[in-house]
């Protein structure tokens, strides 16, 4: 359920409410019973879950790709 943030139109309280998605906006202020408008946020990030989201997870891989290539042998001849 996201959060809806709200601001009053007559005393300018800013306001934050958890809702769902198919609630009804709020229409009035819990302050002053005044008018309210819904703002426009930014939403909430993706949420990166498992293995593979960080940078650390691949840290040793590319260390061990690093290492484990073959170096030039002196041959002796």
């Amino acid at each position: 359920m996201p959060t809806y943030q709200y601001k009053c139109l007559a005393c300018g309280h800013k306001f934050e409410m958890f809702q769902k998605m198919n609630d009804q906006p709020i229409k009035h202020c819990p302050e002053c019973k005044g008018e309210v408008k819904r703002l426009l946020g930014a939403g909430a990030g993706p949420i990166f879950k498992g293995s593979g989201f960080y940078h650390t997870d691949y840290k040793n891989a590319k260390t061990e790709s690093k290492s484990s290539k073959s170096k030039p042998s002196s041959s002796k001849d």
